[in-house]
Formats: structure tokens, C-alpha cells, sequence
């Protein structure tokens, strides 16, 4: 299927581009205006986009149905400082009910139940029940266009973190990823939640650069067995592997044996294998399975 986004009436645009970009982390903003009013809503449209110096990135969008801006977005043009509170799951319902449109003036602190908690370098209140609270001054914002559904940029600089104690891992050094479910926005109605069922680690480049998936003998590059992210564990080594005389493991003796007349279906049952191995993340393993017919 084809679409041409720009043929598409405002509503039908954000529809399928929500839909298909996602998860997005969710920035729960609040603001202040010069009468001391304070806004509460939250903003999918955000993200981290420098760490040196610290910058967070929302956008709060014009309203599709009458052009009308947001009133986090009236406030930071008068006081031009946020609290970035991050949403874990314990907070989604009530921050649910912070996205209804209140008339103006109205604080969502209240009408969502949430506890103001006075911040230490900026006006805006922290959302107390937050589990990771980010006090930011208000560098620039950048409109992206002038029709309903347009967005403008609140580029923040990040001046102090609070972090609950709670999240935190054993040794007190940093956020523990395992404790801190947050919870992020994808189409319609739908939210993902992150826990440790759905967690998973991945081993990146770091100084050493991967031998690329072009580098990997022929049989394994073009295997029906090994999917893409297989090849993609395989080829993420600096250095192709060579056979270990000290590899031993009872499956590859049996595949050997049973095997031995018929090369072909050989070869497809130590893909098989190595995908196995690759699925456990046992890289290795699976490379001295695959070397194995050399």
C-alpha cells in the first residue's frame, strides 16, 4: 500500500503516522504562566537529542480542529520553563485524564490527582508521584508550520534531575531499567508498557567495528534458515572466527553422525542449531557450530 501523506486531510496524517512511529516516550510538562497559573499535560511528540550539553525536545502540536495553540505552549512563551516528568505505568490512567482540554486556568494537578511538588530551580511544580522529574529552562521554541496539526518545538536544556530512590540498582549508581516501567504512546488508543517480560539487551559496536553481514562466508550469508537479526549477530565480531579444536558439544557430534551421507540436509540442521544458539545470544557457540562443515 501507497500513501501520499500530503493528499490526506490533517486528522488521516496523524492517524497513520502515529500509528506507524512508535513507541514514543511520553513528556508529562508542567508549566507556569506569569499569573502563577499552572498546566499540567502530557506531549508524545518528545525525546532526548544531546546529552552534552542536555537537551530534551517536545511539541506541543496546534489543534487539528480550530488552530487553537496549547496552554502548556501559551506558558512557556510567558515563563519560559518546564518540569519534564517521565510516566511509568503506576501514573498512565491519571495521565490519561491530564490530556482532557480544561478550560483555561485550570490546574490538572488537581483535577488528575496528582501532588505538586515545589522545584528547586524553575517556577513550574514537579508532578511528585513521578518517578524521574527533570527541571529544564526553555532555550527556544520553533514553529514547524501554521495550520491545525502543526507542532512547535520546545528545545530544553536540562539544569537538574530528581530520581526516585526506588528505581535505583543495587549499588545506588544509576536508574535500574528492570524498575522503572515506563510507558510509551503508539496509535489511537494504544500504549506499550516496558517491564522485564519484554526487555531485552543487545550488544552493540563500540570501538571495535562488526566484520558486516558482506564479510560472512557465502553458505551463511544467503541462508533460508538464519533471519536477518542472525546475520546481523554474526556479522557484529571484529574478527571472523576460526574453528576451535577445543570446541566440543554432543548435539554437532550427533548432527555429524546422523547426517553424514546427506550434505545438503547437514548443512540445514547446523543453521538450525546456530540459530538456536544466536536466539540465546550464545554467538560463539553458533559460530563454531556454522564453521563446523569447513
Amino acid at each position: 500500500m501507497q500513501i501520499d501523506i500530503a493528499t490526506l486531510p490533517p486528522p488521516q496524517k496523524q492517524q497513520w503516522l502515529q500509528h506507524a512511529i512508535g513507541p514514543r516516550p511520553i513528556c508529562f510538562a508542567s508549566t507556569i504562566n506569569k499569573a502563577g497559573e499552572v498546566n499540567l499535560s502530557p506531549f508524545s511528540f518528545f525525546n532526548m537529542f544531546s546529552a552534552n550539553p542536555p537537551i530534551l525536545v517536545f511539541s506541543p502540536s496546534r489543534r487539528v480542529r480550530d488552530n487553537t495553540s496549547k496552554h502548556t505552549l501559551e506558558n512557556v512563551f510567558e515563563v519560559p520553563e518546564v518540569v519534564i516528568n517521565i510516566v511509568d505505568y503506576d501514573m498512565v490512567q491519571q495521565m490519561s485524564l491530564a490530556s482532557c482540554e480544561f478550560p483555561k486556568g485550570t490546574n490538572e494537578f488537581i483535577k488528575a490527582g496528582f501532588t505538586e511538588q515545589a522545584s528547586t530551580l524553575v517556577k513550574p511544580p514537579r508532578v511528585k508521584e513521578s518517578k524521574v522529574q527533570l527541571e529544564c529552562k526553555v532555550l527556544e521554541t520553533k514553529p514547524l508550520g501554521t495550520e491545525g496539526g502543526a507542532g512547535c518545538l520546545v528545545i530544553c536544556e536540562v539544569l537538574r534531575m530528581h530520581v526516585a530512590d526506588s528505581i535505583l540498582n543495587d549499588a545506588g549508581t544509576m536508574i535500574d531499567q528492570q524498575k522503572l516501567q515506563l510507558t510509551a504512546r503508539l496509535g489511537g488508543n494504544w500504549y506499550c508498557k516496558v517491564d522485564s517480560s519484554n526487555l531485552f539487551e543487545l550488544e552493540k559496536p563500540n570501538t571495535q567495528l562488526g566484520i558486516g553481514v558482506d564479510a560472512l562466508p557465502e553458505p551463511i550469508r544467503k541462508s533460508n534458515i538464519l533471519t536477518g537479526n542472525n546475520l546481523g549477530q554474526l556479522a557484529n565480531v571484529h574478527l571472523l572466527p576460526t574453528v576451535d579444536p577445543a570446541f566440543h558439544d554432543e548435539r554437532l557430534k550427533n548432527i555429524f553422525q546422523y547426517y553424514s551421507i546427506t550434505p545438503d540436509e547437514m548443512e540445514k540442521e547446523l543453521h538450525r542449531y546456530a540459530k538456536e544458539l544466536l536466539d540465546q545470544h550464545k554467538v560463539q557457540e553458533a559460530w563454531q557450530v556454522l564453521l563446523a562443515l569447513n
